[in-house]
């Protein structure tokens, strides 16, 4: 068995995800090694236990790895892995990257210059026109509209990205046999010719409430920065930011109507800290500023500071003591998971800390 098989079969495999793989590899060396070892080999893993060790042992037995490779093969669907030349080179910087992705469409180098809309599947008539508009001029300045095929705003990302001959791609909540949903199959065949449509999910997955939380780690792992058009408070487009925010991506959000439910959403993500855009203008300045050290260099005033709340001043103070992971941080803090996440995102949008692989933290900024 070769990685690449390896990285497939374990993809194929129930309750082990990408983070038991990384904890697996380093424990036993390789991935292919994964299906030599003894339980209690297995069990010497980080957070592999007896019952984890069990299931893979069981599935061993029974995964068809070379059945599902053949299918692909037979369908036209290209299979990549960490170990690919075409596996996208943003995706291998999260924490948990997919061990394999199903790929109709094309893969190329200047989709490394990517971004991603998002927003509500019920957007108004302004929600609709700001994602087309977006993704068209985004896409006419070589970018790369990244979205997750959903109806409402990511629909129209989609299509306004076609509408200027760019280029765009599409990460599905379930296996591309199951396409969801079903009215925006044209769409995806549309989006194959001018891009790509992505799963991490075998044949036959089906999506649910958990595998969208999953693609849109994918959405917003895959790109330079998130921007937001129209959410609601519960919006799953929030939980694309947040992921965002966690793989150290910028946040943009775009702002609507006061008295509209739809950017609510968008509006609790600017007070937080994410950036205010109105125009592609504001997204192409904001990258212009954040790369080349030519423009840093021109920056005639310093920025004002943000305020801290008194959490985050103490959070701070923590990270420059020598705390550089969210257990260490916790301790630090006496805190809880929830209060510390909450923290992390407010002071990650005012761009005072980083979140790197490994649930590690990086003091950043001006003020440092």
């Amino acid at each position: 068995m070769t990685t690449r098989e390896a990285y497939i079969a374990l993809n194929m495999m129930e309750k082990i995800g990408p983070v038991g793989v990384q904890a697996l590899q380093q424990a036993l060396g390789s991935v292919e090694a994964v299906f030599e070892a003894d339980r209690a080999a297995l069990m010497r893993a980080d957070g592999i236990g007896r019952e984890t060790a069990e299931t893979i042992v069981e599935a061993r037995a029974r995964l068809d790895w070379r059945g599902e490779m053949e299918r692909a093969e037979q369908e036209g669907v290209r299979l990549t892995t960490p170990v690919d030349p075409d596996y996208p080179e943003a995706l291998k910087q999260i924490y948990d990257p997919p061990l394999a992705l199903y790929v109709r469409g094309s893969i190329q180098s200047r989709d490394r210059q990517a971004l991603a809309i998002v927003g509500t599947r019920h957007p108004t008539h302004y929600g609709r026109e700001c994602a087309r508009r977006f993704a068209c001029q985004l896409s006419k300045a070589g970018y790369t509209v990244v979205s997750g095929l959903a109806d409402g705003v990511d629909t129209c990302a989609h299509e306004g990205a076609l509408e200027a001959k760019g280029r765009t791609w599409a990460v599905l909540g379930g296996a591309l046999d199951c396409l969801y949903p079903t009215s925006n199959r044209e769409l995806a065949r549309r989006i194959e010719g001018q891009g790509a449509v992505f799963s991490e999910f075998p044949f036959g997955r089906r999506p649910d409430r958990t595998t969208f939380p999953m693609r849109n780690r994918i959405v917003s792992g895959m790109t330079m920065g998130t921007i937001v058009i129209e959410a609601g408070l519960k919006s799953g487009a929030l939980i694309t930011a947040r992921q965002a925010l966690e793989q150290g991506r910028l946040v943009m959000a775009v702002p609507g109507r006061i008295d509209s439910p739809a950017s609510r959403g968008t509006h609790d993500l600017i007070k937080q800290g994410a950036k205010l855009v109105e125009s592609v203008d504001d997204v192409l300045a904001e990258f212009e500023f954040l790369f080349p050290p030519s423009v840093m260099a021109r920056q005639a005033t310093r920025p004002v500071q943000p305020d801290l709340s008194d959490q985050e001043t103490l959070l701070l103070a923590a990270l420059d003591a020598g705390a550089d992971d969210t257990d260490a941080l916790i301790r630090a803090m006496k805190t809880d998971v929830g209060t510390l996440s909450a923290l992390l995102i407010g002071l990650e949008m005012k761009r005072m800390v980083k979140m790197l692989p490994g649930r590690r933290v990086e003091r950043v900024g001006e003020w440092q």
